[in-house]
C-alpha cells in the first residue's frame, strides 16, 4: 500500500541531534600583581594584567603614569621650565 507523502518524507531521514555544548570546568584565574581568583571556563588557566586589588579605580588610588620622565624630557628639549 501507499503512505502518504508526509509519512514518507519523516522515515527517510532521521532528526540531526543537537550541536554539543561546551562544559566550563573550574579555572584559575591569575593577576600580575599576585592575586587568584577562582571561576568556570571552558579554558584551564587565564592569566591578566590588572585586576580589582591593583586597578586604581577601585583601590582609590590616583596615579600619574610618567615613564622615564617624559615631561622632563619635553620640558628639557624645548627649554621648558
Amino acid at each position: 500500500m501507499n503512505q502518504p507523502a508526509a509519512q514518507a518524507q519523516k522515515t527517510k531521514k532521521p532528526k540531526a541531534s543537537a550541536p554539543k555544548t561546551f562544559t566550563y570546568k573550574e579555572t584559575v584565574i591569575s593577576c600580575a600583581c599576585g592575586a587568584e581568583y577562582l571561576s568556570g571556563s571552558t579554558m584551564d588557566s587565564i592569566r591578566v594584567d590588572i585586576c580589582a586589588n591593583c586597578h586604581p579605580f577601585f583601590t582609590g588610588e590616583s596615579r600619574i603614569l610618567d615613564t622615564e620622565g617624559r615631561i622632563e624630557k619635553f620640558k628639557k628639549r624645548y627649554n621648558m621650565k
